[in-house]
């Protein structure tokens, strides 16, 4: 690895100094203002969902409906929010607390589909769309079907 030459010319440096170079280099994090900023944000969006919740509870939704309205309203913000490229910018504050499930999820969905658009509708968007949600729903549907044959063998 020492001695392979770049395209350049240039050797790579020894491990040591690399590794020195990246520790330079990196930003340096302060955890609890990390961790404080994700409750925040995370928080946040979980806030939204269920003032969102009590308004159409109040608005005469029966509980099951207003749960629904409320992921299809998230779920909407969430990719209209990453594809104007919005929601980036709050995960950069946020970090893992906009990986609320919901919304995270339509993020990880919609921004690989944001990425593929110059590919085509079909062979790009169509198909960046399912490398992120075709485990999520294979494994999902294997562990309802799973739990659903234990459950009837409990019951």
């Amino acid at each position: 690895m020492n001695g392979i030459l770049h395209s350049q010319g240039a050797k790579e440096p020894p491990r040591e100094v690399y590794s020195e170079m990246v520790a330079r280099a990196s930003r340096r994090t302060n955890a609890a203002a990390t961790c404080i900023k994700a409750f925040v944000i995370g928080g946040g969006i979980c806030l939204t969902g269920e003032i969102l919740r009590q308004f159409l509870l109040r608005s005469g939704l029966p509980q099951d409906t207003a749960g629904t309205w409320v992921s299809v309203i998230l779920v909407f913000c969430s990719a209209l929010l990453t594809g104007l490229g919005v929601y980036e910018k709050i995960a950069k504050h946020g970090g893992a607390g906009t990986l609320v499930p919901i919304t995270g999820f339509a993020n990880a969905v919609s921004s690989a589909a944001v990425e593929a658009r110059t590919e085509g509708y079909i062979t790009g968007v169509g198909t960046k769309i399912f490398t992120i949600a075709g485990p999520v729903i294979l494994y999902g549907t294997a562990a309802s079907v799973l739990y659903g044959i234990l459950y009837l063998i409990a019951a």
